[in-house]
């Protein structure tokens, strides 16, 4: 039976008749784009935050691109951000105009260098973008301490890290504001694309909530702010969302123990496993390991049916979509190198341990015969 880093189809066999029940009830609502469905989700959403406002959109790019322009990110203005990580975040910040400037990766976390930041701040940075990757958080306190500084905004990527604690603090809830992607796969995902940012400022969810809907307030058709597009969830999306929110809990207990039975099961081996950072609570969206033959190793996985994923293999200030940002090959000499190492193994609550021992065995194997 070929295996994939990713599915859904166990779970969703576990949660059918909940799942189906959802889309039963918004389709027989009369209702199906920004109605009731979304205001609970949206209220939900921020409860488990703890924080006022939660504004759900149509996919984790736009929760960025909403956000940024709420904010005061516009043309002309830099946000400091890195490479390793999808490309929406940085095509998020293509999409206002603004300019991403790259700081290079801590080698142990594969986040953010935070210590980097201060060298690339100039007079044109208006925002600190730091992405938590892989299911914990970049180490926000010095970050909050230089955006208080330097009167810049601090926006945190969360698409991958829903649930994930910083020192007590849910991430997201450090900035001024966090965006969150809902993609299927995602710690919290919809059956489909989805997004939302949550934020304690009532003026920037204002801004959210026009930007969202062609800059209009709900009232009346009127557009008071610009520029904006169309860029509101589902109500289908939202009320799955909202149904599993109720078991997001358990979806990171069941993350956590796969990634516990991974690492006891290869800490023998020569594979680079994950290092959580001091006082970070991972939620493991993915369990990412390190190896310089990772190539060979992937190939190998495969004669035992076995995909796996690499997160991600090509940094984006490489790629030639973004060359006019001007970024050579060895501008970010920590993000180039782990990107031709690392890789991802099959990561979701509904692994089975036997499952997971087929990986890890296959995984041995593959390694014994390099």
């Amino acid at each position: 039976m070929t295996m994939y880093v990713w599915g859904y189809l166990h779970e969703y066999a576990d949660e059918r008749e909940d799942i189906l029940d959802a889309v039963e009830t918004v389709f027989s609502s009369g209702q199906l784009v920004w109605g009731p469905h979304t205001e609970r989700f949206e209220r939900a959403f921020a409860d488990y935050h703890q924080v006022p406002h939660c504004v759900a959109v149509d996919n984790g790019t736009n929760a960025i691109v909403v956000a940024l322009r709420a904010l005061g990110v516009g043309p002309g203005d830099e946000v400091v951000t890195v490479s390793n990580t999808a490309a929406p975040t940085v095509l998020a910040i293509n999409a206002v105009g603004a300019v991403p400037v790259f700081v290079d990766i801590d080698p142990g976390t594969y986040l953010m260098d935070v210590g980097q930041v201060p060298a690339v701040l100039t007079e044109r940075t208006r925002c600190i973008l730091p992405v938590h990757l892989y299911g914990q958080c970049v180490d926000l306190e010095p970050l909050e301490r230089l955006a208080a500084e330097h009167d810049l905004a601090l926006l945190e990527d969360c698409a991958q890290a829903h649930g994930a604690r910083q020192a007590g603090r849910m991430a997201g809830t450090v900035g001024h504001a966090g965006a969150f992607s809902f993609y299927p796969t995602k710690v919290l995902g919809a059956y489909g694309h989805a997004g939302g940012t949550i934020t304690g400022d009532d003026e920037v969810a204002d801004s959210m909530r026009r930007l969202r809907y062609y800059g209009m307030d709900a009232e009346r058709y009127y557009v008071k702010e610009t520029p904006a597009h169309n860029a509101r969830m589902d109500e289908v999306h939202a009320e799955i969302l909202r149904r599993k929110l109720t078991r997001l809990d358990a979806y990171i207990a069941g993350r956590r123990a796969v990634a516990e039975r991974y690492t006891e099961a290869l800490a023998d081996t020569e594979l680079v496993l994950p290092v959580t950072a001091p006082g970070n609570e991972h939620v493991y969206y993915v369990y990412v390991v390190r190896h310089p033959e990772r190539d060979r190793i992937i190939e190998g996985m495969k004669r035992h049916d076995i995909h796996l994923n690499i997160s991600y293999p090509w940094p984006v200030h490489t790629m030639e979509g973004f060359a006019h940002l001007g970024y050579k090959t060895g501008d970010l000499p920590v993000t180039e190198r782990l990107a031709d190492e690392i890789f991802s193994l099959p990561m979701y609550p509904s692994l089975s341990p036997s499952d997971q021992e087929r990986v890890v065995d296959a995984l041995k194997s593959t390694l014994a015969a390099l």
